[in-house]
């Protein structure tokens, strides 16, 4: 692990949890086409998070490409990407935001696109009127189903098999251990 070159005064031996993702990705399959970057560099958490911002910018076109096939052209992918993190909860705002990775003022203009399109209803707080509680409305409960099945089919496309399961479970678990880290150092330090 490279941690040097995402926190380079930081002194990585007394953090636990860095440690279990590291041996997480130590014990991890790898192979050897896969340990170094196209043009040859080894592969740091730096290029992983390179990756997974351009991998997320595929899925939003590929959102975007969903959202074209259903006739859905009111809203965006940013848009459906919050229906999909509301769920079938009644979450808060703040509830919303630990969900994603919006900015507050980014999901209040989503939301306000939601609402005005029919797919959220917003319920306002008996006690305090100025917040609201969030759900998916009839019409964002069908849309979120829509883009589930089409998430499942590409999902089929990519998982062949046992292994794939294992790898895409080892790439979570990784992913979310590198999530936690790098939001407690932001938060707190090391």
């Amino acid at each position: 692990m490279n941690e040097k070159l995402l926190y380079p005064s930081a002194d990585f031996e007394d953090t636990a949890l860095l440690r279990d993702v590291s041996h997480a990705v130590q014990s991890s399959p790898s192979r050897p086409d896969r340990d170094e970057v196209g043009d040859g560099r080894p592969i740091t958490y730096f290029e992983l998070a390179r990756l997974m911002e351009r991998a997320s910018r595929r899925f939003s076109g590929l959102v975007r490409a969903e959202l074209t096939k259903l006739g859905v052209d009111d809203i965006g992918a940013a848009q459906a990407m919050v229906l999909l993190a509301i769920g079938d909860a009644e979450l808060s705002v703040a509830e919303l935001l630990d969900r994603g990775h919006y900015v507050g003022s980014n999901v209040s203009y989503y939301l306000k696109q939601l609402a005005d399109g029919d797919y959220i209803d917003r319920v306002a707080s008996q006690r305090d009127k100025r917040s609201a509680r969030i759900k998916l409305s009839e019409k964002g409960r069908r849309l979120r189903a829509d883009l589930r099945d089409a998430a499942m089919a590409y999902e089929r496309t990519l998982s062949r098999g046992d292994q794939d399961r294992r790898n895409l479970e080892t790439a979570f678990q990784t992913l979310h251990q590198l999530e936690l880290v790098w939001g407690s150092a932001s938060r707190y330090g090391i």
